[in-house]
């Protein structure tokens, strides 16, 4: 049976509820397993969702024993066991992660949010009309909003919104807070301000290793919940190949075999590579071919979806796109390495001057990891929560950001004869084949053998628009494939500011 995944609508104001109805369907694909929404003095609360975590449950909007306080949630809070132990003179009536951060939140008020541990983005109401909407430190959840003149509209896509107010939503920003009172607060930042310079004194090689594996596995590890079943897309790369290890060494310990995934085209390097990681590790492996047709299917297909139109960004969709369609018919959730390039060094222009020199090097990492929620982040949700899927990120849990910007931008430059994410891969030495953890990186169009089938796609889409391609004087569009997806997307949300939503990689 095919699942959804968490989707909210938050409203504060006068707004009519049939407004917020219609928003709520227009995110269905983020859900049900069951839909619901409530509306108490000026507020209005919806939620789809996906049952991970209490399927029984976690209903939402969740509210406390008293009603007292009411949350719609996207995400998970991987804490929430934690925070529950803190919380030993409430009454829980749910196992839910969710009702963690609404009991927090209720005694505490925004000074819960940096007390809360994962990827979320929530609206948390009160009789009174007590209101306030967040989002993670990262972004990894996305949230839009929308001021009108009779209130303030919330949701999880840009799909959600009315014609009538797609000009005046704007990116809700991460590690943010906002109520009508206080208008936005910061309440966390994606990079501490500790780690925006590079560290005084390199810490000792052996010790870092130390640290990041430990860190990594204790993030992998606290990922793992789920009573609906997780894998892990595997890409053939080291990034994935690490988190497989990792949670297939959980999943041998709790008597299960680790589901894993990986896409390409017919003997392309990534299916190979990633074929003898699973044989290696002893998971249960799956495996999806890129063809021309199924890619020429799913291009404007990720247009869609992604809701964003930078080539890089479509291109390394549409792979993902199909994976996440097969996927969801053996898991609800899947871990994904995305976030391990941005922290340790791992693209190749981060070996290229200006970049070849410290300082340079890891204010780019810092800027790199504060952009992802407009870019990879929103590739990686929008592309599995389409069919059901939730995607999380291990690599950019808060302690493995802090461990990997802890070290000196140094021990992340190439060295004669080392390779790129040297310390990552010395930091995991025994637990893969020496073939794959010293493997050079691909990138994914090529290591997938997917940019060959991606082009001859994109250039038969193009011969089957019969239309002049859009442009815009807002908007620089920087080729023809940019242009011919901008059109695509522009159909689908006409009237969104471009500025005011999304990002876009450097170049094409």
């Amino acid at each position: 049976m095919t699942r959804r995944v968490c989707g909210i609508v938050a409203a504060v104001g006068n707004i009519d509820p049939e407004i917020c109805r219609k928003m709520l369907a227009r995110i269905a694909h983020r859900g049900p397993d069951d839909t619901g929404e409530l509306g108490i003095s000026n507020i209005w609360l919806g939620h789809q969702r996906l049952s991970i975590m209490d399927v029984e449950g976690g209903r939402q909007p969740l509210a406390d024993q008293a009603e007292s306080a009411f949350v719609v949630a996207n995400g998970e809070i991987y804490n929430h066991t934690e925070l529950r132990a803190q919380l030993s003179d409430v009454e829980f009536g749910t196992g839910s992660d969710t009702e963690a951060a609404l009991h927090l939140l209720r005694l505490h008020g925004p000074a819960a949010l940096p007390r809360l541990r994962g990827m979320f983005a929530l609206a948390f109401a009160l009789p009174d009309g007590g209101f306030l909407a967040a989002r993670d430190r990262l972004g990894v959840k996305p949230l839009y909003w929308a001021r009108r003149p009779d209130g303030v509209l919330f949701a999880s896509e840009l799909r959600a919104f009315e014609p009538a107010d797609r000009p005046a939503v704007r990116s809700f920003p991460p590690g943010m807070y906002w109520t009508p009172e206080t208008g936005l607060v910061r309440f966390a930042d994606a990079v501490p301000a500790s780690l925006r310079e590079p560290p005084a004194r390199p810490i000792p090689w052996q010790r870092v290793t130390r640290q990041v594996r430990e860190t990594l596995v204790a993030s992998v590890e606290q990922r793992m919940m789920s009573e609906a079943g997780i894998g892990v897309f595997l890409s053939g790369g080291l990034d994935s190949a690490i988190i497989a290890a990792i949670a297939a060494r959980w999943m041998r310990a709790n008597g299960r075999k680790l589901p894993t995934f990986a896409v390409g085209s017919a003997g392309s390097s990534d299916l190979v590579a990633a074929r003898l990681i699973a044989e290696w590790l002893g998971t249960e492996h799956h495996e999806i071919e890129l063809t021309e047709a199924n890619v020429l299917e799913a291009l404007p297909e990720a247009v869609r979806v992604i809701e964003h139109y930078d080539p890089s960004l479509v291109r390394s969709s549409v792979p993902n796109l199909l994976l996440a369609r097969y996927t969801v018919g053996h898991v609800h959730a899947v871990l994904t390495g995305e976030g391990a390039d941005e922290l340790f060094a791992g693209y190749s222009y981060l070996h290229e001057p200006p970049f070849t020199e410290p300082t340079a090097l890891h204010a780019e990492l810092v800027r790199s990891v504060s952009e992802l929620h407009h870019l990879n982040l929103q590739r990686c949700d929008r592309t599995t929560m389409a069919f059901g899927l939730e995607a999380r990120v291990p690599f950019l849990d808060r302690a493995v950001v802090e461990t990997a910007l802890s070290i000196a931008p140094e021990d992340k430059l190439v060295r004669p004869g080392a390779r790129e994410k040297q310390l990552l891969r010395e930091a995991f030495a025994g637990w893969l084949p020496e073939e794959i953890l010293w493997r050079p990186k691909e990138q994914f169009g090529d290591g997938s053998g997917a940019a060959d089938v991606l082009n001859a796609a994109a250039k038969e889409l193009l011969t089957r628009i019969h239309e002049p391609i859009a442009s815009s004087p807002d908007v620089r569009l920087r080729d023809e494939s940019e242009s011919l997806y901008y059109s695509l997307w522009r159909k689908e949300l006409a009237g969104i500011q471009v500025a005011d939503t999304l990002g876009m990689f450097a170049t094409t």
